[in-house]
């Protein structure tokens, strides 16, 4: 089966659940997420908690409609649909919601906001806190396609604005197979971001704590200033695109420097254990 995987932008989803945690301390209480192939897996398993069995039952096709007939169907992608997860975060009650979407990236972008603003309409306070809206691109996407400036544009549009979308970019520096000088003129993929002035944090995907502090100022950010904050968080990909491919046929030399990176998990375990963190606590978190 095609998939995605996050390999070597793992701190995405550590860094997104720091991000719930610190919203909801700033009044923030439901989550609407957007995102594309990448990691959507790991997200749907470890953040939203969608059964695993629904998840495999969605790849291989036997997930039953109600007539009692098999009408998934096929695509190049098993697991476009979403999820819904009510669950206490530091004792409240919060509602995420992962979008389905299809395979067009960054499609699902104004359906996001669309959804925040109008759940946004039922809470009774005037302030926008309580829903945040969250899409994740990729760096080819972000930088590559016009739906992704024509939503962040409505950032300030009155009865479209949503108190502020939080835009993680998962760069993985090449896209599909496509390096980045070839594929845009901005010398960062989130240049785009610029043109309503909003602040952009460039972080190093295998720095876990550098990570988990970036999330939680954008969390900040995003909840005093209501405004849009963006995250590029700058990582690799361990596999070819959809882990069938052979990537280094078009980055030989990037790949070959890949295959020697050790997955940030392992890499912040040493550090812990060089800085006096001791392998009966480790055990404790595994």
């Amino acid at each position: 089966m095609k998939r995605f995987g996050i390999e070597g932008v793992e701190s995405f989803i550590p860094g997104l659940k720091q991000f719930m945690d610190r919203a909801v301390d700033h009044g923030a209480r439901t989550f609407i997420i957007g995102m594309p192939h990448r990691g959507r897996l790991n997200c749907l398993a470890n953040v939203v908690k969608k059964p695993k069995e629904q998840i495999f039952a969605e790849f291989i096709g036997t997930l039953p409609s109600q007539s009692g007939e098999n009408d998934i169907g096929s695509g190049d992608v098993k697991y476009h649909l979403g999820t819904t997860l009510h669950r206490n975060i530091k004792g409240h009650e919060c509602k995420i919601s992962l979008m389905a979407n299809p395979s067009h990236l960054e499609a699902v972008n104004p359906v996001v906001m669309g959804r925040a603003r109008a759940e946004q309409h039922f809470v009774t306070s005037d302030k926008r806190d309580a829903v945040v809206p969250i899409i994740i691109h990729g760096d080819a996407s972000f930088a590559g396609q016009g739906i992704v400036y024509e939503t962040i544009q409505m950032q300030d549009l009155p009865d479209y604005e949503v108190g502020g979308t939080v835009h993680v970019i998962v760069n993985n520096q090449i896209g599909f197979t496509t390096s980045p000088f070839q594929g845009r003129s901005g010398y960062y993929c989130s240049d785009l971001a610029k043109a309503i002035n909003a602040p952009i944090f460039h972080v190093n995907a295998d720095c876990l704590e550098d990570v988990s502090k970036v999330f939680e100022i954008a969390a900040e950010y995003r909840q005093h200033f209501n405004k849009d904050v963006f995250i590029d968080l700058i990582g690799y990909r361990k596999m070819g695109h959809n882990e069938l491919d052979q990537p280094s046929f078009t980055q030989p030399l990037m790949y070959n420097i890949v295959k020697k990176k050790q997955a940030v998990r392992d890499m912040y375990r040493q550090q812990l254990l060089k800085d006096g963190i001791t392998e009966a606590e480790l055990s404790k978190i595994d």
